[in-house]
């Protein structure tokens, strides 16, 4: 049952994420555009997906179980330290650039074209690369 959801959200989230426009980086660009031509619809998706997490977080945090019976576990970390902000910079630069982060990009896979591939596999390189520096850090 917990595959089945899964893929059931996995869905919703995509399907979000096409009729929002967020799998389309020439919006997204727009949206980042403030002293050019500014699109401001992306704020819209952006106060809803607020509006979602935060009513979500709220009641998932008087539970301690999920609807389908997993345990919920939520972040404690409060600390905005010097990983968070470049990893922050790094995200937003990257967005920036390219008009795509790792959800979209994803659900652009399945439109065809070079660039979400070329960005999946630098993303999928990041990933890879802050892993290795992660585990000789810890060595």
């Amino acid at each position: 049952m917990s595959t089945l959801t899964s893929l059931l959200a996995g869905l919703i989230f995509g399907l979000g994420l096409v009729v929002s426009g967020m799998t389309n980086p020439a919006k997204v660009l727009g949206f980042l555009d403030i002293f050019g031509r500014w699109d401001p619809a992306m704020a819209f998706v952006m106060a809803g997906a607020l509006l979602v997490g935060t009513l979500s977080f709220h009641i998932a945090g008087k539970r301690t179980r999920a609807i389908l019976g997993a345990p919920i576990s939520l972040p404690t970390a409060r600390d905005i330290d010097r990983r968070l902000v470049l990893g922050s910079l790094a995200f937003g630069i990257g967005w920036g650039l390219a008009g795509y982060c790792p959800g979209p990009v994803i659900t652009s896979l399945a439109t065809g074209g070079g660039k979400p591939w070329i960005f999946f596999i630098a993303m999928l390189a990041g990933m890879a690369i802050f892993e290795i520096a992660e585990r000789r850090k810890e060595a």
